[in-house]
């Protein structure tokens, strides 16, 4: 089975008024060492990032070339469009829908984090072109939560359950995070700051767990993603277990760009297969571990 892995645009779908109420008024108009992740945006501007991805087994690169635009409101945003896809070594080509397809992302403390549109996206970028959005709405998280000074943490309780669930093949599908972030340091030298922002499970995750052996705790924490699937067969899948997500993020102090990115996805789970919906009638547990690796790195713009 296909796990699915709720990331941080689930989050964002769920729970957009907390956001909403943790947007200060804008900073300054150029940076100083006092905020170091306040991006200093130029109409115009182009960047381009290569991402380089191994979930499981498969492996990709992928690259994602954009231009800052500014809307009616005064806020800026940044527009890419994805290109230049390998799948395992091999060139991937895309569906004909992502050549017209952009993804806006922004660090801009005016900029409402949204979802974009994926009904229509290659089902190989939906993991990548999420990923994009976790690690720009971690660094815009931790500016609007203040974390400046080298050995600043926040802990922000959300623990707000997400769900993937569809109704007819997965009937659940959930997960529930708080969120750890840490100025791991601020070097004028180099011109860069260095954050660290963990998606961790909350003390009591707020998610449904249809069969009594989902209590058990599957790692160190209580269990904070589960999934039910149906099968073709009429049987049932029932997984539950422990998600971790861990950002490392590099931003330069010149203008809060970000120049890097790494993301390890783990995921601990146990997986049954049950003869009812209710999961009671059910075959013997199988561990599982899933990681993903996620880099970004920002690159020159092709001529």
């Amino acid at each position: 089975m296909q796990k699915i892995f709720a990331s941080l645009a689930l989050i964002l779908c769920a729970a957009p008024t907390w956001l909403a109420g943790q947007a200060p008024a804008a900073p300054a108009a150029s940076p100083t060492p006092a905020n170091p992740l306040h991006r200093q945006y130029q109409e115009g501007e182009t960047l381009a990032y290569k991402m380089t991805g191994t979930n499981e087994n498969w492996h990709y690169t992928v690259r994602a070339e954009g231009v800052v635009k500014k809307n009616d409101k005064g806020t800026y945003f940044e527009e890419y469009r994805w290109t230049d896809m390998t799948s395992d070594g091999k060139p991937h080509m895309m569906t004909p829908a992502m050549a017209d397809f952009r993804q806006r992302v922004s660090l801009d403390p005016k900029a409402m984090p949204s979802l974009p549109d994926l009904s229509k996206v290659d089902h190989s970028l939906i993991g990548p072109i999420t990923d994009m959005m976790t690690f720009y709405v971690d660094v815009w998280m931790a500016a609007m939560m203040g974390v400046k000074k080298p050995g600043d943490h926040v802990y922000f309780k959300m623990g707000t359950p997400n769900s993937w669930a569809d109704g007819t093949r997965v009937l659940t599908g959930s997960d529930s995070i708080d969120f750890d972030f840490t100025m791991k340091s601020v070097d004028t030298a180099a011109g860069t700051a260095m954050l660290e922002a963990k998606h961790v499970p909350p003390a009591k995750p707020n998610i449904p767990l249809p069969g009594a052996w989902m209590l058990a705790p599957v790692a160190d924490t209580a269990n904070n993603w589960v999934e039910v699937v149906k099968q073709s067969d009429g049987k049932f899948e029932g997984s539950v277990g422990q998600e971790t997500f861990t950002v490392d993020l590099t931003v330069s102090l010149a203008d809060g760009r970000i120049l890097a990115g790494k993301m390890d996805n783990v995921v601990n789970t146990v997986e049954r297969t049950c003869e009812d919906q209710a999961l009671t009638q059910c075959g013997a547990p199988v561990p599982q571990q899933i990681e993903r690796k996620i880099e970004i790195e920002l690159e020159p713009i092709k001529p």
